[in-house]
């Protein structure tokens, strides 16, 4: 029995950081035994956002690869492509904009969401409005059976599912298979000031640092507020350092530290010094396959275009289809 498959992708805007390795990054690698995986460079979708100064783009694609090598991603299980190389995409894309309504755009409620997040940027664009049809587009073009999601990101696939639907119905035929999802559990990955981890907001620690560069970052980090002494007891659960040792730090010693730090007896210095410990012993592996990876760079590229040649080759299966349903093929 075939595995069934699965399609996802990464904007390449920037270095990978802890929020991309828990949420995202860990998440591929497990799946990769049980299914047929299928993860691209959205390089379009950074666009929408990186349209004043794509250069950014072509580097931060070749990183953020490295990264994936780096961290688990095994071409041999998975194929490896960049959005851009394969051309079905935007055909794919311009064809469902076609059929797609705008209000089923504009309805999207992360909309908004990106928007603010994005305030600096100026995403009054079609490119921006119409992302999630090439999101859609990117997904269908490989049959894909599953995508791995987090719950708030459902409603970019329910949007998926009723342009593939609506595509379906208009030209007579189950052409386009409409996704179902992983829910997979979005973990609330805090940055070293308390608010969202993201690069925009300059308080990311990234899965490339190095180790004398992760020290300095962590030592900073905002712990306990209402503990303004080494006396004072603290409550671990209103520390923003303590959530990242529930990812890295053993169940003993994370009910020492709790113990510790309600009496006072460990102090939040202490307690930086054991998750930069466990950080450093989980990332060491990963910063040497890095450095190799970019002492290879032909390496990454081949891995690059094999991708590429696999993805080309299935995306060609569906726009052949959809082009003959659409009578879009020239008469022979």
């Amino acid at each position: 029995m075939s595995k069934k498959r699965i399609v996802s992708g990464i904007r390449p805007t920037g270095d990978l950081h802890l929020g991309h390795y828990l949420g995202v990054l860990k998440n591929w690698v497990s799946l990769q035994d049980e299914y047929q995986c299928f993860y691209f460079i959205a390089d379009w979708h950074a666009l929408t956002s990186e349209y004043k100064d794509p250069s950014i783009i072509a580097q931060s694609a070749r990183d953020m690869v490295t990264i994936w090598l780096s961290v688990g991603l095994d071409p041999e299980k998975s194929v490896l492509f960049r959005q851009s190389d394969i051309k079905g995409h935007a055909e794919l894309f311009t064809l469902l904009s076609m059929i797609t309504p705008i209000s089923w755009l504009e309805r999207n409620p992360t909309y908004k969401e990106m928007r603010e997040e994005l305030k600096e940027k100026d995403l009054s664009t079609f490119g921006f409005l119409g992302y999630p049809v090439l999101q859609a587009a990117d997904i269908v073009i490989y049959h894909a059976d599953r995508v791995p999601i987090g719950e708030d990101q459902l409603p970019h696939l329910e949007l998926t599912r009723e342009i593939a639907r609506r595509f379906n119905y208009l030209y007579g035929a189950e052409t386009l298979r409409e996704p179902k999802e992983i829910l997979t559990e979005a973990p609330k990955v805090p940055g070293l000031d308390g608010r969202k981890m993201s690069k925009s907001y300059g308080n990311a620690i990234f899965i490339a640092e190095t180790e004398e560069s992760l020290k300095p970052k962590v030592m900073q980090m905002l712990t306990d507020v209402k503990r303004m002494r080494r006396s004072d007891p603290g409550e671990p659960r209103d520390c923003n350092l303590y959530p990242f040792h529930d990812f890295f730090t053993d169940e003993a010693t994370r009910e020492e530290i709790q113990a510790g730090c309600r009496s006072a007896q460990w102090g939040c210095v202490d307690c930086k010094k054991v998750l930069i410990r466990n950080l450093v012993a989980e990332f060491a592996p990963v910063w040497e396959r890095i450095a190799y990876y970019q002492g290879h760079t032909t390496l990454v590229d081949d891995i690059l275009n094999a991708g590429c040649v696999t993805a080309t080759r299935e995306s060609e299966l569906t726009m052949a289809r959809v082009r003959g349903v659409m009578k879009l093929s020239m008469p022979g």
